[in-house]
């Protein structure tokens, strides 16, 4: 199979905006929790990197105050809108091919970005250099080969075909650059760009309301490319969604691991 181009998770196709609601419910909580814990408050300047949906984005934007400043970048800001207003700042922005878009950030944050990102390497050095000393630097990103299971209890024919399409899933990303291993590595990386205080960890839901949800969304957003290269047919497809509208699927994501440092 050849490599293809092109994100494989289009912001602007219609399943995005539930990915993005999916995403919120299952990692806000252990976002937030790492944010608290760095003490993010009044006057704060923070970057947030491929933003996507605005749930970080609001959250960032009521603890920074009038007197902060919250600059929301993406390739694709079209979801971003409704949060664009003071101190937020929309741009359009690759991170891993254009300069940070300012410097003296106290908080530089990226959630599921940069497995996705071709230039993972200089994308990982611009942000860091856009700390300033002493600032944070938190960087979530999945990896879907430490669990690349949909239902890692496979004791059926179901299940086995869950597995299957996540395992074509898996081979879409990988075809179009995708690190599926990257989220492991996050901590080592911190550490080699000079970063201190390096700690990391990691959330893997099991079984909620937001898995089937994400789940739904992501396969009916790639079905054209799963069918188109083979790796399912239409029934295969249509039986798995019934599936996980059932309720009765016990659905699982990679594990997303959190890893945080703070400049010298």
């Amino acid at each position: 199979m050849t490599r293809s181009d092109g994100y494989l998770l289009d912001n602007r196709q219609t399943e995005a905006a539930e990915r993005f609601d999916a995403f919120a419910t299952l990692f806000d909580p252990t976002t937030f929790r790492h944010l608290e814990g760095f003490g993010v408050g009044p006057g704060w300047r923070c970057w947030e990197v491929g933003a996507g949906g605005t749930s970080v984005v609001s959250w960032l934007a009521k603890k920074v105050g009038p007197t902060g400043k919250v600059v929301a970048t993406d390739i694709d800001t079209s979801r971003l809108a409704p949060a664009a207003r003071p101190p937020v700042e929309v741009r359009v922005h690759d991170v891993g091919a254009h300069e940070p878009p300012g410097e003296g950030f106290d908080l530089v944050h990226a959630r599921l970005v940069l497995v996705h990102v071709p230039d993972r390497e200089r994308a990982l050095a611009s942000m860091v250099s856009a700390l300033r000393p002493g600032g944070r630097l938190l960087i979530e990103d999945a990896d879907p080969a430490l669990q690349p299971l949909t239902c890692p209890d496979e004791y059926g024919p179901d299940q086995e075909l869950a597995n299957r399409l996540r395992g074509g899933f898996r081979q879409l990303l990988a075809d179009r650059g995708a690190d599926l291993a990257y989220g492991r590595r996050l901590p080592r990386l911190l550490r080699e760009t000079g970063l201190h205080r390096v700690e990391a960890d990691a959330y893997f839901p099991v079984a909620s309301p937001a898995c089937a949800a994400l789940e739904s969304a992501t396969i009916r957003q790639i079905r054209d490319q799963l069918v188109t290269e083979g790796l399912a047919t239409d029934a295969d497809i249509d039986r798995h969604l019934v599936n996980v509208g059932s309720g009765t699927m016990d659905l699982t994501t990679a594990p997303m691991i959190s890893a945080w440092g703070r400049r010298a």
